[in-house]
């Protein structure tokens, strides 16, 4: 079951177009909560890839973590759909992080 919090987050997420990427941060001040209870919501989603959780980053442009992980196997399928959508990642940071940086209104 996903709650309704985790619905917004999702929702959110799925406003992030391909080639773009945004931050725990910036979906939290969407919804006027934490970038932490981001990353938990995120952590469980059940839809992923198609709500595309892989294009929410840290703040500072590093890639964070992935389906619960944040080494091996899935942060290398992260940066993996990353870059099937032309972002470049670098030795686990987004290049050109401000200039793809998707931001809600």
């Amino acid at each position: 079951m996903v709650t309704s919090f985790a619905a917004k987050v999702y929702e959110r997420c799925s406003q992030i177009p391909k080639g773009k990427v945004s931050t725990y941060g910036a979906i939290a001040r969407a919804l006027d909560s934490s970038p932490r209870a981001v990353g938990q919501a995120l952590r469980c989603n059940p839809f992923a890839p198609n709500v595309p959780c892989h294009r929410v980053v840290s703040s500072d442009g590093r890639i964070g973590g992935f389906m619960g992980g944040t080494s091996g196997k899935e942060i290398e399928r992260k940066i993996g759909l990353l870059r099937k959508e032309n972002v470049i990642v670098e030795q686990g940071s987004i290049v050109e992080f401000n200039k793809i940086l998707h931001l809600f209104s």
